[in-house]
C-alpha cells in the first residue's frame, strides 16, 4: 500500500440494513419517510413481568434463509443480523471479495452487548442440567468480537479486524476506524454494527441503567426533546456499511458511492460532580475541524436523542452552542426503532447518507411538545438541498462521538 493513498478519502459504497424499520435499504428508507414505526410489544419472550414491554424488533427475519446453516447454532441472533446485512451491503456495493487481495480487506464492527441471548440459553443449561450440557460455542458466540470474526472468515478478509465496545457511540467509532484504514490504503472495510439483546437477561441488564421508558404505550414511551420525555425504548438490529479507499472505488467504477466520511471525533464525559461540561460540544467541534468545515456547512443533524430530560438538554445545549438557536434542522428517526446500541449509530449514518442522496430530512415521530431551541423536523419529511449531515452518538458511561458524512463539494 502506497503512502500516496493516504489522502484519497473513504467512501461508503454499500449499505445493508436489518432493522425494526425493515430488512434492506428500500424497506428501511420507505418506513422512515412514511413514519412507520418498528416498535411493538416484545415477542422474543413474554415481557409481561417486566416494566418495559415494548421494543424495536426486526420484522420477518429468518436466520435459516439468510445465514449458512452450520453457523446458526454456533452464533447469536445479533451475529445473524450482521451476517445478513454484510451480504446485502457487499451486493449493494457490487463487490465480490473473492476478487480482491485478502490482506487488503478489513472488518471493524461495533457491539454493546455481545451474544446475550445465546449466553443466557447456555447458562440456563448449566444451572438446570450441569456443565456437560453447555455447548462448546458458548466460548465464542457471546464474545463482542464474534460478529467481526464470523464476517471476516465468511468473506476471506485477513486485513486488520477489530470490534469497538462503546455502546451507542461505538457505531461511529467503528466507522471512524474504518475510515482510517481506508485512507491508509486498505481497499475495503466492512464496518458498522448490529445488536440484539431482547431476552430476559439482556433486558434486565438494560434496566439497570435507569434510562429505559416504562410508559405502557409504544407511541408515547420514547419522546426525545419532548417535554414528556422519560427515557427510551430498546431495539435490535442495525446497519453494515462498505467503506472503501476512494481511489480504488473510483478505479472499479463505484465513483463517490453514497458519500464520504468527511470528519470524525470521539470524546468522553468528565466524572459526574466534576463541574466540567459534557464532551459533546467539543467533540462536534473536533469533528467539524477534522472535516475542515464550518457549522454553516452542515445541513442537518441526526441527533443522539437519548430521550432522558437531562441528556436531551445537554445535547440541545451543545447543538445550539455551535449552530445557534434553531440554526440547523435536527432529526431523530430512531424513534421508529428504539435505541439499537452498537447498531444505532451505523443505522443513523446509513439514513443520513440516504437523506443526502434524496435531498430530504426524515421527520421525528411522536414528539408533540418539542424543545424550542431546536429546529426539530416534525410532522412530515422536509425536502432540502442536502450536502452534509452531522451524526451524533453517546454511550452509557460517558462515550461520545460525532461524524460528518456526505459530499466534500462546496455550495
Amino acid at each position: 500500500m502506497s503512502a500516496s493513498d493516504a489522502d484519497v478519502g473513504a467512501v461508503v459504497t454499500g449499505i445493508g440494513v436489518t432493522a425494526p424499520t425493515g430488512i434492506g435499504i428500500q424497506a428501511h428508507w420507505q418506513s422512515v419517510l412514511d413514519g412507520k414505526t418498528g416498535i411493538g410489544r416484545i415477542t422474543r419472550f413474554d415481557p409481561e413481568s417486566y416494566p418495559v414491554r415494548y421494543a424495536g424488533q426486526v420484522p420477518g427475519f429468518a436466520a435459516r434463509e439468510r445465514v449458512p446453516g452450520r453457523l446458526i447454532p454456533q452464533t447469536d441472533h445479533w451475529t445473524h443480523l450482521a451476517l445478513a446485512a454484510a451480504d446485502d451491503a457487499l451486493g449493494d456495493a457490487g463487490v465480490d471479495p473473492a476478487g480482491l487481495p485478502e490482506y487488503e480487506m478489513a472488518v471493524v464492527t461495533s457491539s454493546s452487548s455481545g451474544g446475550t441471548e445465546f449466553g443466557q440459553h447456555e447458562m440456563e443449561r448449566l444451572y438446570r442440567n450441569g456443565p456437560s450440557w453447555v455447548g462448546a460455542y458458548q466460548s465464542i458466540a457471546w464474545f463482542y468480537a464474534a460478529t467481526t470474526g464470523q464476517v471476516s472468515i465468511r468473506h476471506g478478509m485477513r486485513g486488520p479486524c477489530g470490534v469497538i465496545c462503546a455502546e451507542q457511540a461505538g457505531g461511529l467509532d467503528a466507522l471512524g476506524q474504518a475510515r482510517r484504514l481506508a485512507r491508509s490504503g486498505y481497499r475495503l472495510v466492512i464496518s458498522g454494527g448490529t445488536d440484539a439483546s431482547l431476552c430476559p437477561y439482556g433486558l434486565t441488564a438494560q434496566l439497570a441503567t435507569g434510562r429505559l421508558a416504562t410508559v405502557d404505550d409504544p407511541a408515547r414511551a420514547y419522546l426525545p426533546f419532548d417535554a414528556a420525555a422519560g427515557g427510551y425504548l430498546p431495539g435490535e438490529g442495525g446497519a453494515i456499511l462498505i467503506v472503501e479507499n476512494g481511489r480504488h472505488a473510483r478505479e472499479r467504477g463505484a465513483g463517490e458511492g453514497y458519500g464520504s466520511i468527511l470528519g470524525y471525533a470521539a470524546g468522553f464525559d468528565p466524572p459526574p460532580g466534576s463541574g466540567r461540561p459534557p464532551a459533546l460540544r467539543r467533540t462536534i467541534t473536533a469533528a467539524l475541524a477534522d472535516a475542515r468545515l464550518a457549522p454553516d456547512d452542515v445541513d442537518v443533524v441526526f441527533a443522539d436523542a437519548a430521550g432522558s430530560p437531562d441528556l436531551d438538554a445537554a445535547e440541545s445545549a451543545a447543538i445550539t452552542a455551535i449552530f445557534g438557536r434553531c440554526g440547523v434542522p435536527v432529526t431523530a428517526p430512531k424513534t421508529l426503532t428504539g435505541r439499537l446500541y452498537g447498531g444505532g449509530a451505523p443505522l443513523d449514518v446509513a439514513t443520513a447518507l440516504l437523506a443526502v442522496r434524496d435531498g430530504v430530512v426524515p421527520h421525528t415521530v411522536g414528539v408533540t411538545r418539542p424543545d424550542p431551541d431546536l429546529d426539530l423536523v416534525l410532522g412530515e419529511p422536509r425536502e432540502l438541498p442536502l450536502r452534509r449531515a452531522l451524526v451524533l452518538a453517546r454511550g452509557h458511561g460517558g462515550f461520545t462521538a460525532a461524524m460528518v458524512v456526505g459530499t466534500s463539494r462546496r455550495r
